[in-house]
């Protein structure tokens, strides 16, 4: 609302005889009072409301998953993914590949790994949650940065059970 609209709207209110008007939009809020009983100034109170805007945060989409191994029987022959075991996030929180800042990653592409190893953390409300093998095996690929928003069933490692 600009200026020229509230000094419209000042004039309107004064020659309505109210004595007081109050208007609230989405970023302004304003109170006209008028003087009815002794006909001298009208006082006029405008407010900026701070609006919060929606920040628009860049989450990288989920790379789209192929059908885990059993679900594809011999339908990419040329796919070496389908020999591995799919490791895929539990919850939906952020992947951090090591306990903290200064300590070393859990896992590296190459590592050989059992039931129960941790492979990584994933933050859910602040609660760091390992992640945990389920299989025994090495690590062919990490599929995730670190630091990266993890949705539920997005797929984190690939292992190759031999």
């Amino acid at each position: 609302m600009d200026i020229k609209e509230i000094q419209n709207l000042i004039k309107f209110v004064a020659k309505s005889g109210a004595s007081e008007v109050k208007l609230e939009m989405d970023d302004v809020k304003i109170t006209i009072k008028t003087g009815a009983d002794d006909k001298g100034d009208s006082t006029t109170y405008v407010q900026q409301i701070p609006v919060s805007q929606p920040v628009a945060q860049a989450i990288p989409a989920a790379a789209p998953t192929a059908p885990a191994a059993p679900a594809a029987p011999a339908a990419e022959p040329a796919s070496d993914d389908s020999k591995y075991i799919t490791v895929k996030s539990p919850i939906i929180g952020t992947f951090y590949r090591k306990p903290s800042p200064d300590k070393p990653v859990f896992v590296e592409v190459g590592s050989t790994i059992g039931e129960g190893d941790v492979l990584c953390v994933i933050e859910a409300m602040k609660l760091f949650n390992e992640i945990e093998s389920e299989v025994s095996g090495k690590i062919v690929k990490i599929l995730v940065d670190d630091s990266s928003p993890v949705e539920f069933d997005q797929p984190l490692f690939l292992v190759d059970p031999s």
